[in-house]
């Protein structure tokens, strides 16, 4: 990929590969000494001490917090979302020049630069200015499986729950939620910038959104 193929959504891959390959450097790094060290052919130090009573403990060590992505996660759950990340990033590598037919927010380092990226592209193909523009949503009704082209004015999105509340597939609008069911996913939602407006809209609810569950 040259420096002329590189776009908006191309620097946010990049960004996104650096900060995966940046942890994960530091978590093999760390086993390997571990592994070292459990076979007594190097000196068990205070942060490889450190290291293992965190995962005999099931708990994130601090250094893969630090590089890591926000999340609240318990170990075995966070590893496998770990490599979930990865998956979608392989995705991306196999074509850089373009992204994945749906991408998973809840997969991103920083999901708030991929939207960026989405007014960024906008600006480049309308001639808008950057700070006019505001990201607006459209709920399909697909899953993410169900996706079989990138979205012509925007981008597929996926991994966005609602907490509290359900989106009702037929009526298109929110809807209370089911007994015994707290978190409910969101299908693709098409995610395409615009010109900001002051006009309200009371059908529209601007929802807040949250990486973790913790507020």
């Amino acid at each position: 990929m040259t420096e002329e193929e590189k776009g908006p959504y191309q620097f946010v891959f990049l960004q996104e590969c650096e900060c995966m390959n940046g942890l994960v450097a530091v978590m093999l790094g760390g086993l390997r000494e571990l592994q070292l060290g459990f076979k007594g052919e190097l000196t068990m130090s205070e942060a490889m001490e450190t290291l293992a009573d965190a995962l005999w403990a099931e708990k994130l060590p601090a250094w893969w917090v630090k590089l890591g992505f926000p999340s609240t996660r318990p170990l075995k759950s966070w590893r496998v979302n770990l490599q979930d990340r990865c998956l979608q990033l392989d995705d991306w590598i196999n074509d850089p020049l373009s992204i994945p037919k749906v991408v998973d927010l809840s997969r991103l380092f920083n999901p708030p630069s991929f939207l960026n990226a989405i007014k960024q592209i906008c600006c480049q193909t309308q001639g808008l200015e950057l700070d006019k523009l505001q990201v607006f949503t459209d709920v399909t009704t697909r899953e993410a499986k169900a996706v079989d082209a990138r979205s012509k004015d925007g981008a597929f999105c996926t991994g966005m729950f609602l907490e509290g509340a359900r989106w009702d597939t037929v009526s298109k609008s929110l809807e209370d939620s089911k007994p015994k069911e707290m978190f409910v996913q969101m299908p693709v939602i098409n995610c395409k910038a615009g010109l900001m407006t002051d006009k309200v809209d009371k059908n529209v609810y601007i929802c807040p959104t949250y990486c973790v569950p913790t507020r």
